[in-house]
């Protein structure tokens, strides 16, 4: 609307893409790709330990949008274990720093949404099928 442009990924399916680019030779043009929105959108961090090519990657992710444009990271890993997830505690260090240096931090409690949910649907059915 505004000229604005968003991408969300998922980070299992981006960090296998951008391995995949690494291999064939594509790496710099995927990254391009990523780094072109003004907003990216990175969901379920932490899901697998990262790899050497996930913490390089996601570091130079970070390093090339750092004050210039924006980024939501969503994660259901404390941030207190995500040096252990990371790895390397050096990269770690590096990357924790540019994602903590200007967040904004909005931790969720309760019950997962999904889960709500889910619950109210199967409700709905179960007195649908009821005469």
């Amino acid at each position: 609307m505004f000229g604005f442009k968003s991408r969300y990924y998922s980070c299992l399916k981006l960090f296998k893409q951008l391995k995949l680019a690494r291999a064939d030779g594509s790496y710099l043009k995927q990254l391009e790709e990523v780094q072109k929105q003004s907003l990216l959108i990175l969901d379920d961090l932490g899901l697998e330990p990262f790899d050497t090519s996930v913490r390089l990657s996601l570091l130079e992710i970070l390093e090339e949008r750092l004050r210039k444009r924006s980024i939501i990271i969503v994660s259901q890993v404390p941030i207190g274990a995500w040096h252990d997830l990371i790895g390397d505690h050096t990269i770690a260090d590096a990357i924790c720093d540019r994602i903590l240096y200007s967040a904004h931090r909005i931790e969720l409690k309760g019950e997962s949404v999904r889960k709500i949910y889910s619950q109210k649907t199967s409700l709905r059915r179960e007195n649908e099928q009821k005469p």
